[in-house]
């Protein structure tokens, strides 16, 4: 049986980076990266936007037997409010299955739990029904549309925007096991991480 969970980002788990880039064409364009990235460009990615652990921002690998088959990150973290961003992405392999949504439910329940946050936002294409699934079942509830919010290719698209409260319901959903480091120690382990990536600095 294949063990599945959250866990931070690791600088060894490039090369299941490379390989989720390589083989999902919408992935690069969720990590900002050109339609063929290089692997220096994606290493980079890796070290700046994935490994970052710290107050502000917490990004949890989902993994199959320890290996990344997507992510699950928690953004804009804000302690005046309690509120937070969440976005996700799963390499192709790992899509269809639940996988993701139990992801996210798992990462929304570590973050309002744990965390201590009252208030969890996303926002996803209208013109992409399989990520409203995976946020509908994992228990964000749709508040409304942004019109025109995203342009890509030159293209303008609406975003419907989900939350999910402390005090809503628990989504009746299997949830990922959460295999974190304590957040007293989120910006030490950040750094020690981007100074292990390639290319990192102290």
């Amino acid at each position: 049986m294949t063990d599945t969970a959250l866990r931070p980002w690791r600088p060894s788990d490039l090369p299941a980076l490379l390989d989720a880039v390589r083989a999902g064409d919408d992935l690069p364009r969720q990590l900002d990266l050109p339609p063929d990235p290089s692997d220096d460009a994606v290493a980079d990615r890796l070290r700046t936007r994935l490994l970052r652990w710290e107050p502000a921002a917490y990004v949890l690998a989902v993994t199959a037997d320890d290996r990344p088959v997507g992510s699950v990150a928690l953004t804009h973290v804000e302690r005046t409010h309690d509120t937070a961003w969440v976005s996700y992405w799963a390499a192709p392999a790992a899509r269809g299955r639940g996988l993701t949504t139990s992801a996210v439910a798992a990462a929304a329940h570590w973050a309002l739990g744990t965390l201590g946050l009252h208030r969890l936002e996303l926002g996803h294409r209208v013109n992409n029904p399989a990520s409203c699934r995976v946020a509908t079942r994992a228990g964000f509830v749709a508040e409304g549309v942004e019109r025109a919010k995203l342009r890509y290719d030159g293209v303008r698209y609406d975003v419907e925007t989900h939350a999910r409260l402390a005090t809503d319901p628990v989504p009746d959903v299997p949830l990922l096991a959460v295999r974190a480091v304590p957040v007293g120690d989120g910006d030490a382990a950040a750094s020690a991480a981007r100074a292990a990536a390639p290319g990192g600095a102290a």
